[in-house]
């Protein structure tokens, strides 16, 4: 039996795909076995929307556009970007030889993730004394936050990746063509975001402040968010009805979204991009500079999605194990 969307979300907001929609189509928690710890996952229909930002919208720069309509299967995304509490079970194996002595793992999942890749152990405490339980993980390069996903995938046999920038602006609007989800008023943006004028000068807990229309917290403001892509400025004025992102083939730049706890009001808006920089990684001593951690990123988190279509083994492989590339 489907489940009939239109009751949450105004038909007149978005055209909805409910092919793949049924009772199984629901938001649900991900349990994270021999831990304590859980992730919940949102379910977010499948529709049209329009990619970008009118050239009235007040802050919009040129890389927003030309606006394109672009079609997005149903997936379901992360409710909260990813905790420390969370990652650092991925990034700490005797973290999670520890908490697995400690909780149930019926599964056996501590087994599965044995030879899983993981961060070489960081110099510094990567929070910098921000706040560590129930905070966004920060300062991970996107190789590192690929290689969490891998590890969830083998911990749960459930496969989950980062979204796209396509599916992370989708789920962003919630059905809105507004400068923000919530509409155009900026200064009902403290309301629904952690930024430069309400940080206080560091990074909060999550889902503090009011979720968007699909019940995702923190999709404005407090870290921004890696995506999938790489970061091309006039890549809307080339991409195709059928391609679904742009293949990370350089280092820099990729993309990120939702702007943070540092950032002015206009980098918060839904259609706003940002890419990445060498000066990330500003302060790191290693050469070449690490694969997996941003020094002098401490806005720069993610949250996973779950695509309602399972890709093949070989897609879930190639995804998996991405070229790596050595920084200088």
């Amino acid at each position: 039996m489907r489940k009939k969307f239109f009751k949450i979300i105004p038909a007149f907001l978005i055209s909805l795909n409910l092919s793949a929609q049924n009772a199984d189509f629901k938001n649900y928690t991900q349990v994270i076995g021999g831990s304590p710890q859980t992730y919940d996952l949102v379910a977010i229909p499948g529709g049209e929307f329009l990619m970008g930002s009118p050239v009235s919208e007040k802050g919009r720069k040129k890389d927003e556009g030309p606006q394109k309509k672009v079609k997005i299967d149903p997936f379901w995304m992360g409710k909260f970007e990813v905790t420390w509490d969370i990652y650092d079970l991925y990034a700490f194996k005797n973290m999670e030889k520890e908490m697995a002595a400690r909780h149930p793992d019926p599964e056996n999942s501590l087994a599965k993730t044995d030879g899983s890749t993981r961060p070489s152990p960081p110099y510094v405490d990567m929070s910098f004394g921000m706040g560590r339980s129930g905070y966004p993980a920060i300062n991970m390069t996107q190789y590192a936050a690929i290689h969490f996903c891998k590890w969830l995938y083998e911990k749960t046999g459930i496969f989950y990746r980062l979204p796209t920038e396509a599916e992370w602006e989708y789920a962003c609007r919630a059905g809105s063509k507004t400068t923000y989800s919530f509409g155009n008023d900026v200064s009902k943006l403290g309301d629904y975001a952690w930024f430069e004028k309400n940080s206080d000068g560091s990074y909060k807990k999550v889902g503090q402040k009011k979720p968007n229309t699909f019940g995702l917290y923190d999709m404005h403001g407090n870290v921004m968010e890696w995506t999938l892509d790489q970061y091309i400025p006039d890549y809307y004025a080339k991409k195709t009805g059928t391609e679904k992102f742009a293949p990370v083939t350089e280092l820099y730049p990729t993309s990120v979204r939702g702007g943070s706890w540092v950032d002015a009001p206009e980098v918060l808006r839904s259609a706003a991009r940002t890419s990445s920089t060498p000066d990330w990684k500003i302060l790191d001593p290693q050469l070449p500079k690490s694969e997996w951690w941003l020094t002098s990123a401490s806005f720069v988190g993610f949250r996973v999605v779950r695509p309602v279509t399972v890709p093949s083994k070989e897609e879930i492989d190639a995804y998996y194990n991405p070229t790596l590339i050595e920084d200088y």
